[in-house]
């Protein structure tokens, strides 16, 4: 499972911007990104949701921005990373848990499964920053009273106005006195992070399609389709904010780096459907092992990772990659 949480309350409206045009005149609309705390997101800079409305019967249109660069997210070989597209669907999820249903900002949302499909062709950069559009749909929810429990949301996810992905993200939301009672003592943060392992050394960059040390999340073992992960809580990024336990993000990025780790040349994960099990604390190690097929007559491979703690599974992935364009 992963899950993220914020304690701060904010209002649950849209922030007012004031000022004037040039003509001095209050614009019709100005372009921000959302308030960090509707996405769970300590640093401005990593919150990439810039509206919201509400589209057909139990939908909405999301809007966001995707930069030209990025310090981890950041494209490759002309195309935007499609790991992005899921921190995307997260920041999502995690909107509509507030504005639309009314879910506290301290209650955890905690992943069952997140997947996406998409077409390479969208992904490529141009000299922008990338326009997203993201069609979200409610499915299965539940609530126990007029709280919402779980629920399904599915995704049409357009790039600039071409067709991007679909994708589904599963979640649950727990109150902080439900989520201390399912963490035990994990649920202190100070605690967790007290216990946290020292971070083990990386494996070669270039192995996983990153440039720098800080970024791989997999760490050798005796075994070429067998790593630690790495959980180097400092991270910028993967950790924007103290965690109790090894955040869902972590994972995926496991999962990706595993899948190309086991595969021959620079590849680019089309398809990816990633199912959380059970918490990954940080004061034990997690194993990450991948099995990868032989090349299909459309150049793909099919990738199957998984991660275990104390010998009991954790997240698994399925993962279909294709040689970078």
């Amino acid at each position: 499972m992963a899950s993220a949480t914020l304690a701060p309350h904010v209002r649950d409206e849209r922030p007012d911007i004031g000022g004037e045009d040039a003509n001095g005149s209050r614009p019709s609309a100005l372009t921000t990104t959302v308030p960090r705390e509707y996405v769970h997101r300590t640093a401005i800079s990593e919150v990439f949701l810039t509206d919201w409305r509400p589209g057909s019967s139990d939908s909405w249109v999301i809007s966001a921005q995707w930069p030209r660069a990025h310090t981890f997210y950041g494209p490759r070989d002309g195309l935007h990373d499609p790991v992005l597209l899921i921190e995307t669907m997260r920041q999502a999820g995690i909107l509509l848990s507030h504005v639309a249903h009314q879910v506290p900002l301290d209650h955890p949302i905690i992943w069952q499964r997140v997947r996406y499909d998409l077409l390479p062709e969208a992904l490529r950069t141009t000299g922008r920053p990338a326009e997203i559009e993201l069609h979200v749909t409610d499915h299965d929810m539940v609530f126990r009273g007029k709280r919402l429990a779980t629920a399904r949301q599915e995704f049409r996810i357009l790039c600039d106005g071409a067709e991007l992905a679909t994708a589904a993200l599963d979640y649950s939301c727990h109150s902080p006195a439900v989520y201390r009672r399912l963490r035990g003592e994990y649920s202190d943060l100070d605690l967790a992070n007290s216990r946290k392992l020292p971070v083990p050394q990386a494996v070669e960059p270039r192995l996983v399609a990153r440039e720098h040390d800080r970024d791989v999340v997999l760490s050798p073992t005796e075994h070429a389709d067998r790593w630690q992960l790495r959980v180097d809580t400092s991270h910028p990024v993967l950790f924007d904010h103290p965690v109790d336990h090894a955040p869902g993000m972590l994972m995926i990025e496991a999962a990706r780096q595993a899948a190309q780790a086991d595969t021959p040349g620079s590849t680019l994960p089309t398809s990816l459907e990633c199912t959380f099990a059970r918490y990954a604390e940080l004061d034990a190690p997690s194993w990450v092992r991948a099995r990868t097929t032989e090349r299909a007559d459309d150049g793909s491979r099919q990738s199957t990772v998984t991660v275990e703690q104390h010998d009991k599974p954790v997240v698994s992935a399925r993962i279909t990659s294709v040689p970078t364009p």
